[in-house]
């Protein structure tokens, strides 16, 4: 079964940003669905819808994104194909555009799984990805609120990023092919003032990101350090392979996990293999979309 599911962030997001978000998740759930039907791969389609949310500067991911302590753009994204159980990520990237198909280049040509700041983009010169100059990263929503933090003691506190529940936007897609392939990928810019060098749970597989054929996939939002503590995409697979397929079980009790643990907040997509969607959050509102084939309309709810 064709199948594919985007989110766009799970946090409080406020009621003049609802229309962009609900409209970026559905350009995002259009252009991956394409894919599907036009016979690409279930990587092919979560690269593309990725990609589409990175350049859309609505969320926090790829253009637009948040900035850290010292007014950079920091990003880091994710990507599994979970026929071979083969994964690729970057994190700590300053000068790449589309983190989500540089995550996808060391899945495919790199003995390795994870690299990050200077080798993640000397790896992409080599493998002829064009980098981008930090700044083209940064638009003037993102300096503004940037700016509008600096010399606040609360944001430089061990719980503040808890706390203040800021804006979480970090993308996400998890799809199934023809070939029943299914293939899950993260992108994200962080957390709004983070520590430089700072990495959260989107490029991290198992945290942020995880997908296995024989159980289904996973993509994960919210608070990036309670999410790695409970290992959230991989927890949210083991439940759904021992509940018996039922991903919106499993979305459930994965989000209770979350809370109960670990004190956090934040939302996940899940699909099974069967192309069943479920779907998660704690949050006041997650941006989210999803299509199958025996879907007549696409579904979009912020």
């Amino acid at each position: 079964m064709l199948s594919i599911i985007i989110h766009g962030g799970a946090w409080d997001i406020p009621d003049g940003d609802v229309e962009s978000h609900r409209q970026g998740v559905l350009n995002a759930l259009t252009i991956g669905w394409k894919t599907l039907i036009d016979g690409g791969s279930a990587v092919d389609a979560v690269e593309q819808a990725i990609r589409s949310m990175e350049d859309d500067e609505t969320f926090d991911a790829g253009y637009g994104s948040h900035l850290n302590q010292l007014g950079e753009v920091e990003l880091d994204a994710s990507i599994m194909d979970g026929k071979k159980i083969r994964c690729g990520a970057v994190a700590v990237v300053h000068a790449i555009k589309n983190p989500i198909t540089l995550a996808r280049k060391v899945m495919d040509e790199s003995e390795h799984i994870l690299l990050v700041g200077e080798g993640a983009e000397r790896f992409a010169a080599e493998h002829k990805i064009k980098l981008c100059k930090p700044d083209d990263l940064i638009n003037k929503r993102e300096r503004e609120r940037w700016e509008a933090l600096q010399g606040r003691k609360d944001f430089k506190t061990k719980d503040s990023f808890h706390k203040q529940k800021r804006s979480s936007d970090t993308v996400g897609a998890v799809a199934m092919d023809k070939n029943n392939n299914i293939c899950a990928g993260t992108s994200t810019g962080g957390t709004l003032n983070k520590y430089p060098g700072r990495v959260g749970d989107s490029p991290l597989i198992g945290c942020g990101t995880y997908a296995d054929n024989e159980v289904g996939g996973v993509s994960t939002t919210g608070w990036g350090e309670a999410m790695i503590k409970v290992v959230m995409a991989k927890t949210v697979i083991d439940l759904m392979e021992a509940n018996g397929g039922k991903p919106q079980e499993a979305a459930e009790k994965g989000i209770e996990i979350l809370r109960r643990k670990a004190d956090g907040f934040g939302g996940v997509i899940v699909l099974n293999n069967q192309g069943q969607f479920g779907i998660s959050f704690n949050t006041p509102r997650m941006a989210r979309a999803y299509m199958n084939s025996v879907m007549n309309e696409p579904f979009a709810a912020i």
